[in-house]
């Protein structure tokens, strides 16, 4: 992929440079003395830091200047977001000169920052607030202006740094020249401690050197992975490489998957909701990446949940660990200093599915019943064990559930879902079945469920919609008749699934469940080619899926023949990992054959695995492939299956330059 500054390209043109300098005395050697005492690391970031970063929504443009700064600083006490628990103001790359003064001093740029660094600090410290700065533990900084580094200068940056009264450092990985990385982490280390000023230590070495494993007496966060962009291959990509890491977070010593992209506009609302909660979930530092300036109320709604926050600040620091993942339905558990547990329920996939679990599974102890309260709804229920939802694609369901002893106090918790895939063949009546289901210890009554869909459309009930109680463990399933007007396009509509209850206390309470009903067409009669048929869904992690091109990262239709290892293939999807495209097979279909590899245009880096899978079941798979593999043939049986996707992962290693073709991708029907 394309990354908007070069930073994880791992820059090394001033390898031999700095080496030739190192070998000459140009560069003075790390003091070998034992670094000053430190202060513990817990005492700097007790719980993960909060606060802002300018990079994510600015990059190096010129709006990024000291009005931006204080105006983030202004907007952190206007809006509620200091008394969320947001700190830190970083200022990351371009805030300084390209060289050095004449006494090898850094120097602000004058023309962002015409009071220098010094008076930004000041101001920010007068709202309550902190200030962050960045560097590279290299020659040169990431962006492509070549900014100074900080290598043969710690001492006097930090220096610099503690005298302007700054707080945090952010400390990157860029022109390092191939020095040894604890070499050059330690090194700063010391020179911040010398200091005697208290600033937080960011590692960003994007965690090539396994910092988690040798970095909790050096800073008190290290990055565990590339960059993050502001998409949802990326981000889940990213997810994906930092849950394995929960044993080595603590208090003081973080996991940093990188800045929130929430806001940017690259994905939406409910992937920005699963985006900030299972950042939560991870205790991992939450700094704003988006310009407050412009923020939209959603935006500022889900930066500002108070009780998803708590998740992440929660004064035990532990990082939620992995309790289930099939099928792209993950459950993630965080023990909790009251002894409650974060109960993520996460639905990777682009389809409605129900994620479930239970207490004992995230660990709470037998209890007669619990309390488990929605963190996104803010809504109190009892359940007798079971934590279960039907969760939007690319959505998350947060709770935090209890054996607290007050379960009885509040109405039970119902969970709604549908039994099968909501399709619709065109011109064609078809029959949906939802559940309401009673998880609680007490029973749900006056129960009744609606389905509404979009103007014009024709839903009735087949069967009882209404029922008088429903006891703990019991479901009220009603069959539905849902007609599209006539004519209808193949597409997706928005439609919702309604309950109303009272408690046995007499409380009302109501539910909803957005659904989304696909009109379809059945696919063809024989062999079609799949980049000819629509899809169901279609994610990519940069840009679109391309039909019959490989993709091109950016807009539709930029990519360029589809070739893998030097064969050329006039049919097929392109697509760069983490993808996903599913199609509509009806139960019509009997197979899936493609010829699948990393597309040439990428040289020798890229690593996938291709996957087909039917109805939930994986169906066949490559195992990891790079751009040093030919085409691999790739068949699957998906007799009897509705639903067939396409999904391509990025080969454990993140997603750059993931680029993955399914050349002559063809379904049997």
């Amino acid at each position: 992929m394309r990354h908007p500054r070069p930073r994880t390209h791992r820059i090394r043109a001033a390898a031999l440079f700095l080496t030739g300098l190192l070998s000459a005395g140009g560069i003075a050697a790390p003091a070998t003395a034992a670094p000053p005492p430190a202060a513990p690391a817990a005492d700097l970031a007790p719980t993960p830091p909060m606060g802002f970063n300018n990079w994510n929504s600015t990059h190096c443009r010129a709006e990024f200047n000291e009005d931006m700064v204080k105006g983030i600083a202004d907007l952190f006490v206007s809006r509620g977001l200091k008394d969320a628990g947001y700190s830190y103001v970083n200022l990351d790359d371009c805030w300084a000169l390209p060289q050095r003064d004449a006494d090898g001093k850094l120097v602000p740029d004058p023309a962002r920052f015409p009071h220098g660094i010094s008076a930004v600090a000041d101001y920010v410290h007068a709202k309550g607030l902190k200030l962050g700065i960045y560097t590279s533990a290299g020659t040169k900084t990431c962006d492509g202006a070549g900014f100074p580094g900080a290598l043969g200068h710690e001492e006097s940056d930090a220096r610099q740094f503690a005298d302007w009264g700054v707080d945090y450092l952010k400390y990157d990985n860029c022109n390092n020249g191939g020095v040894d990385a604890r070499q050059r982490y330690r090194t700063m280390r010391d020179a911040l401690r010398a200091t005697g000023r208290p600033i937080v230590y960011s590692i960003c070495e994007w965690g090539e050197n396994k910092p988690w494993e040798w970095a909790s007496d050096v800073g008190q966060l290290w990055r565990t992975t590339g960059d993050i962009s502001d998409n949802w291959g990326s981000m889940l990509s990213i997810l994906k490489q930092n849950l394995p890491l929960a044993p080595y977070a603590g208090p003081g010593h973080w996991n940093d998957p990188d800045m929130l992209e929430v806001g940017n506009g690259g994905m939406t609302d409910t992937e920005y909701r699963s985006h900030f909660s299972l950042w939560a979930v991870m205790a991992a530092p939450l700094l704003i990446g988006t310009d407050l300036r412009t923020a939209s109320p959603a935006t500022l709604d889900i930066l500002g949940n108070k009780e998803v926050i708590a998740v992440d600040q929660d004064p035990l620091g532990r990082q939620g660990s992995v309790v289930s993942s099939a099928g792209g339905r993950w459950v993630v558990a965080k023990e909790m200093a009251d002894g409650s547990r974060a109960v993520a329920l996460f639905n990777e996939s682009g389809t409605a599915q129900r994620v479930a679990t239970s207490a004992a599974a995230v660990g709470l102890p037998r209890a007669p019943g619990y309390t488990q309260r929605d963190l996104w709804q803010h809504r109190d229920a009892n359940t007798a064990g079971t934590i279960a939802a039907t969760v939007p694609a690319h959505g998350t369901v947060l709770l935090r559930v209890a054996a607290d002893g007050h379960w009885a106090a509040h109405p039970p918790a119902v969970e709604l879902g549908l039994t099968e895939a909501p399709f619709v063949e065109r011109d064609t009546p078809a029959t949906l079945t939802t559940t309401i289901t009673d998880l609680g210890r007490t029973p749900a009554r006056e129960v009744s469920a609606a389905l509404t869909g979009p103007d014009g459309w024709s839903v009735r009930a087949l069967s009882p919609a209404t029922a008088a109680g429903l006891p703990g463990g019991a479901s009220l399933r009603t069959r539905w008749r849902v007609t599209a007007p006539p004519g209808t396009p193949v597409g997706s509509y928005a439609f919702s699934l309604r309950v109303r209850y009272r408690s046995p206390a007499g409380e009302r309470v109501t539910g909803e469940l957005p659904v989304t009903v696909s009109v379809v067409a059945a696919p063809p009669a024989g062999s079609s080619y799949l980049s000819d048929l629509p899809w169901l869904s279609a994610v990519s992690g940069w840009g679109p899926v391309e039909r019959d091109t490989s993709n091109g990262e950016d807009a539709a239709g930029d990519g360029s023949p589809l070739t893998v290892g030097s064969t050329v293939y006039a049919k097929g999807l392109g697509v760069h990992a983490a993808s996903e495209v599913a199609y509509y097979a009806g139960r019509h279909c009997s197979k899936v054959t493609a010829q699948v590899g990393v597309d040439d245009e990428k040289g020798a880096k890229g690593s996938v695995s291709f996957e087909i899978w039917a109805d939930g079941v994986q169906a066949a798979s490559t195992g990891v492939l790079t751009n040093a593999d030919p085409a691999r043939p790739l068949t699957a049986d998906v007799t009897g299956a509705q639903v067939v996707r396409l999904v391509v992962t990025d080969g454990g290693d993140g997603i750059d330059s993931d680029h993955a073709d399914w050349a002559d991708a063809r379904l049997s029907c």
